[in-house]
């Protein structure tokens, strides 16, 4: 098995600018997915309004530009504007971009041995070798 340089890893890791936007996105797409989880058992069929497809994707649209270069980009679409999605079709979306956040998260966030024990992002200004 080849292993691969850090440099040649280094240009994928994330910025310290995007874990911070990551952190606080994931805090927001968590109470997202709680809410409409909700909704979605109590009327799971029921269309999402305009006003909330809009507020979902401005969360999704940023979590995507962080994720622009991993590979479950590809399968992280966005809520569908023109026909409005039903509550638990959203919760499936939504469901998604958790499951890639957490598979970044434990891609770049993980115990470093010079860290006493604690997890730590390899980030680009910080690169790191777990």
């Amino acid at each position: 098995m080849v292993k691969k340089s850090l440099k040649s890893v280094e240009q994928y890791l994330p910025s310290q600018a995007e874990v911070e936007r990551y952190e606080m996105l994931e805090k927001l797409l968590t109470s997202i997915y709680n809410e409409m989880k909700e909704f979605s058992k109590k009327k799971p069929e029921e269309l999402l309004n305009k006003f909330k497809v809009t507020n979902v994707n401005r969360v999704l649209v940023q979590i995507k530009e962080i994720m622009k270069n991993e590979p479950t980009n590809d399968f992280l679409d966005l809520l569908d504007e023109e026909s409005l999605p039903s509550n638990s079709d959203s919760i499936l979306i939504i469901g998604q971009f958790q499951a890639a956040m957490e598979q970044f998260r434990s891609k770049y966030y993980r115990a470093y041995s010079h860290a006493y024990g604690n997890n730590v992002w390899s980030t680009k200004e910080s690169p790191k070798e777990f």
